[in-house]
């Protein structure tokens, strides 16, 4: 079964810590030796990302168990 991921967009999206408007910007996220870049709602200021519980939950977690599996 294949989670559908809605795109999450930055706008409207605060950092909580600076108080500066998110921005969608490229991340790299790694898991075991494995890197994807990826554009997620991030801080321009301090580098906090916004990663939704959809993406988590979903697509991310489906990523992960493949990378297990091999």
């Amino acid at each position: 079964m294949k989670a559908e991921v809605r795109e999450i967009k930055a706008e409207g999206w605060v950092c909580g810590k600076c108080q500066e408007p998110l921005r969608q910007l490229p991340v790299e996220i790694t898991y075991m030796g494995s890197s994807f870049q990826v554009e997620l709602p991030r801080c321009p200021v301090c580098g906090f990302t916004f990663i939704p519980p959809d993406l988590a939950y979903g697509k991310m977690r489906e990523v992960e168990k493949l990378l297990e599996d091999k």
